[in-house]
């Protein structure tokens, strides 16, 4: 199937990454192994690597010049962390500290980093890129979207099944070195991985957007 980012809500970037894979290899290695899902902060050198001119040249390319990243999440699927996870949409942004704004609310902590649910239309302004330091085929628990799905807005948890069903379903298959940029609210899963190899992916949310009423995004 050929992607097309307008229509599918998402686009794959063949090799994008590939000039730098060994520093993301490196950076992978100089993180605490094992982690479902680690959120990076403060990480020494991420900023660089997900810079305009860097890995970050595809999300400015689609929001325009103002873009930045403002959350970084390393997954790393292998046989000592595997799992699944099921259809649902990103809800949550990170912020620096709490501030009582309108339409923000379901405050929250995740790695000792502060989480908030903003207004939906948030994420119709962001792009994610999914940066593959390892190979996934079909058994190494691809990303799964729904085609489509990023145009039908915020989908009501219990509708969330029918929702897939209408718009079908698609592996984001990737060798090392591939991006995935995806429209920030498209449904989306994965499976446990079935084989025993690496599955490391650098997930970047990025916006053009400002926060309201003094919350400021937590950023890298």
């Amino acid at each position: 199937m050929t992607f097309d980012f307008e229509r599918d809500g998402a686009a794959h970037l063949a090799g994008a990454a590939a000039p730098f894979l060994d520093r993301l290899h490196a950076l992978a290695a100089s993180l605490p192994p094992n982690k479902a899902g680690l959120r990076l902060h403060g990480v020494s050198a991420l900023a660089e690597l997900l810079a305009a001119d860097a890995l970050g040249a595809a999300a400015v390319d689609r929001l325009g010049a103002a873009t930045r990243p403002v959350r970084a999440i390393l997954f790393d699927k292998s046989h000592a962390a595997n799992w699944a996870l099921g259809w649902h949409q990103d809800r949550t942004i990170a912020v620096r500290e709490r501030v009582d704004a309108p339409g923000y609310g379901r405050w929250s902590t995740k790695q000792g980093l502060l989480h908030v649910e903003p207004p939906f239309a948030l994420f119709q302004s962001m792009v994610t890129l999914r940066i593959h330091l390892d190979a996934v085929p079909a058994e190494n628990a691809p990303l799964l979207i729904a085609p489509g799905s990023h145009r039908l807005g915020r989908v009501p948890e219990a509708e969330i099944g029918a929702a897939v069903a209408r718009c079908g379903t698609a592996a984001c298959l990737a060798a090392a070195g591939d991006v995935w940029i995806y429209s920030t609210p498209i449904l989306h899963a994965s499976a446990a991985s079935a084989g025993r190899a690496h599955r490391r992916v650098l997930q970047v949310d990025y916006t053009r957007a400002n926060l309201p009423a003094g919350l400021e995004w937590l950023g890298l």
